[in-house]
């Protein structure tokens, strides 16, 4: 009975952080229902009056960016507001010929009479971190704005977003990311799903009751002097922007976040990038629990709820490891139930935590309301989305695991970017990417391996007990089709 006990123990645990979450979730639900109810009350700076009007240095951080870089140039350059309180700076880290092209044409937008600077650096230390350093150094702005290479906002941008610094409080202004290639793929399409709660329901619900969100590392502003005061940035997670936005509100700066203000991106279209993107996000999201966990215990005048909030946010990415190992051990212990009757009323109970699922699915159905519109028609498209996204998402569970796990563990590894395509419709092609990983990554040989061990689980449904037990089914379909899908497109995208 030993290793039926630890299974059973590991395994509730493990449930019961799942739980905890779904809770967290749910509350945030209800705060984000709150806060649509309420009007904005803010002060805000009258930029018609060139006295209100503050300096704004907007920072490009680059690196290698052939494919977007003009794109992004030119929507900058289209900014309104007005030219002599307006600084860029394009830091600039590239070591391929989007150096020189880049270079020129920053050039031909500096004979225009706009205030853009090409900034360069001898070596990469502290990567994105160090480039958004560096360039604070000569900044001219009391205010940074900051966009990665795929990210276009729109002209009136800075006129909706500087206002509210007017409060001398608030230290960053995030907004919410569109999708410029949503509808591109299945792939694109469960990226914006998964994005979109975020934006949404957790954004608006945290900060809509003060406690922490993060600055997204792209679409925000920040207060010059809130950077300073809260150690300016650092290098030492790959989640530099999550690090120093709680830093910022342990130093007790506010966050505002803006729903209403879209600014559109570029979602990856290939795993591999996708891959490394979620890699960098869930092991960054790990070094920085590490890192900020006793400073948020410690602290004496943040209320108990939002130390809460801001340590399962921290332990987000965390969630990929529960639901790995529930995942796992879903199997042996469905040979347990059998085995055992006496503990039969135990798996009873165990089952309440469905409710788990159910929380999710509300939760994700009200932010998907939000964009699509209500109705039976877009509710049953959501039950579709719902179960493919759900699926895809633990098919990454063992990738992201790994990555939490580096992070919780304190392994060092290298900030890659993710790298941009310009493709918005289904006729354009990735294939020639230059800036694409060739290489397969050795999890890709175990999510093949855990798909066939899910698709084992399901054929075990029909043989243990006397007749079959079929709940854990519908859970173990998922991980077969999320493990596959990962496995297949990860193994064909190396093929083309």
């Amino acid at each position: 009975m030993i290793f039926e006990t630890i299974t059973i123990v590991i395994y509730t645990i493990a449930l019961l952080l799942i739980f905890i979450y779904a809770l967290a979730q749910l509350n945030l639900l209800f705060n984000y229902l709150a806060a649509k109810k309420e009007k904005n009350v803010s002060d805000l700076y009258d930029l018609s009056n060139p006295d209100e009007t503050p300096h704004v240095t907007i920072q490009l951080p680059v690196y290698n960016e052939m494919y977007v870089m003009e794109r992004l140039l030119d929507n900058i350059a289209q900014i309104d507001y007005p030219k002599d309180k307006l600084e860029i700076q394009v830091l600039d880290d590239s070591t391929d010929e989007t150096l020189e092209t880049t270079r020129m044409h920053v050039e031909n937008l500096q004979k225009t009479g706009l205030d853009i600077k090409h900034v360069t650096r001898t070596d990469r230390s502290g990567f994105k971190a160090g480039a958004l350093k560096a360039g604070l150094v000569t900044a001219k702005g009391e205010f940074i704005a900051i966009f990665d290479a795929d990210f276009l906002p729109k002209k009136n941008w800075l006129k909706r977003t500087i206002p509210y610094f007017k409060n001398p409080k608030i230290g960053v202004v995030q907004t919410r990311w569109g999708h410029l290639n949503r509808d591109y793929s299945l792939l694109t399409k469960i990226q914006a799903f998964a994005l979109d709660a975020h934006f949404t329901l957790e954004q608006v619900g945290r900060n809509s009751k003060g406690h922490f969100i993060n600055f997204n590392g792209t679409a925000g502003v920040w207060r010059k002097d809130c950077i300073i005061d809260a150690g300016n940035w650092e290098g030492d997670t790959l989640t530099e922007d999550l690090d120093l936005s709680y830093r910022a509100q342990l130093k007790n700066w506010k966050f505002k976040y803006l729903e209403d203000v879209e600014t559109p991106a570029e979602l990856p279209v290939v795993i591999s990038a996708a891959r490394s993107q979620q890699f960098r996000w869930n092991k960054g999201g790990a070094e920085n629990f590490r890192k900020m966990l006793w400073r948020i215990l410690k602290n004496k005048h943040m209320p108990v709820k939002t130390k809460v909030h801001g340590l399962l946010h921290l332990l987000n990415s965390t969630m990929f490891l529960n639901i790995l190992i529930v995942a796992v051990l879903s199997i042996p212990m469905l040979y347990i139930k059998n085995a055992h009757v006496h503990l039969k009323v135990y798996f009873y109970v165990m089952s309440f935590f469905v409710v788990s699922t159910i929380i999710f699915f509300v939760c994700y159905w009200i932010m998907y309301k939000n964009i699509y519109g209500g109705g039976i028609k877009n509710f049953i498209n959501y039950i579709g989305m719902f179960f493919v996204f759900f699926s895809i998402a633990m098919g990454f569970s063992l990738h992201n695991s790994v990555a939490v796990l580096e992070g919780h563990l304190g392994k060092k590894s290298e900030f890659i970017r993710t790298p941009k395509f310009n493709i918005n419709s289904i006729k354009d092609s990735w294939k020639q990417n230059k800036y694409l990983n060739k290489n397969l990554s050795a999890n890709v040989i175990f999510e093949g391996l855990l798909m066939l061990y899910f698709g084992f689980g399901m054929y075990s449904a029909f043989i243990v007990g006397n007749e079959g037990d079929f709940g854990l089914f519908p859970f173990h379909l998922m991980l077969f089709l999320g493990f596959g899908y990962v496995f297949f497109k990860s193994i064909t995208a190396k093929m083309q």
